[in-house]
């Protein structure tokens, strides 16, 4: 199977038992901020009826109905997991394959109990364990694609005001690592912390532009044991 293909629709017929295929539904969060990690999310819902009602693309939604569809949707799946990528592993091999391998790690921990999964975008990663669909629009079209950008989204926002308290200089909190001019001014009078993706331009720019020395410095002070991911 191709790890590019734009979209591979399946014929989903009935199982062997005769029951409804089960379909797990994987999104991501956070490709595109200058710090903290991609978040990778996959759920998968009992055959038929979705048991949760104002589901919809993760950033079409508030961030109060983000929290409160989190809670019923860990409560009512079939099956759920969340997948933290860290920023150095976004560095060591850069976003995409990142992203490629949170998906696979959050499929191979569901893929027991599906038939088949959906992932939100034009690119499948490599060697799945199941059949697998790209769904190009996802997010606003497939259900437990919807639940699976909720939980991703929430999860990660979670943990980037978790890095507000440990690293308050950024406004994590506010902006979730993303390129504000907020945070572009912070990044520049302050240089990175550990969290931060030095693979990305605007990063690399803050050590290589007059931020060098000041920048070591404060990642010294920033020389704190690495916090664990949430547990799901």
């Amino acid at each position: 199977m191709s790890h590019d293909a734009a979209q591979m629709p399946l014929e989903l017929g009935a199982r062997r038992d005769g029951a409804p295929p089960r379909v797990a539904g994987v999104d991501e969060a956070g490709r595109g901020p200058l710090a903290g990690p991609v978040v990778v999310a996959a759920v998968v819902f009992a055959p038929g009826r979705t048991p949760i009602n104002g589901l919809d693309d993760s950033k079409q939604l508030t961030a109060q109905r983000r929290e409160a569809l989190y809670e019923r949707i860990v409560e009512r799946a079939l099956a759920w997991h969340i997948e933290f990528v860290t920023a150095a592993e976004i560095d060591r091999i850069n976003i995409y394959q990142a992203t490629m391998a949170g998906m696979s790690r959050a499929i191979a921990c569901l893929h027991h109990r599906v038939d088949v999964v959906r992932i939100d975008g034009n690119a499948l990663p490599r060697a799945l364990p199941c059949a697998a669909e790209a769904w190009i629009g996802g997010d606003a079209r497939d259900r437990s694609i919807m639940a699976a950008s909720i939980l991703a989204k929430v999860a990660r926002d979670r943990y980037m005001r978790e890095l507000h308290e440990r690293f308050p200089l950024y406004g994590f909190d506010q902006h979730k690592g993303y390129s504000t001019p907020v945070h572009l001014s912070a990044l520049a009078t302050h240089g990175p912390c550990p969290e931060h993706r030095r693979s990305f331009e605007p990063v690399r720019m803050s050590l290589q532009t007059g931020r060098g020395e000041e920048a070591a410095t404060a990642e010294a002070l920033f020389d704190l044991p690495p916090q664990a991911a949430p547990a799901t």
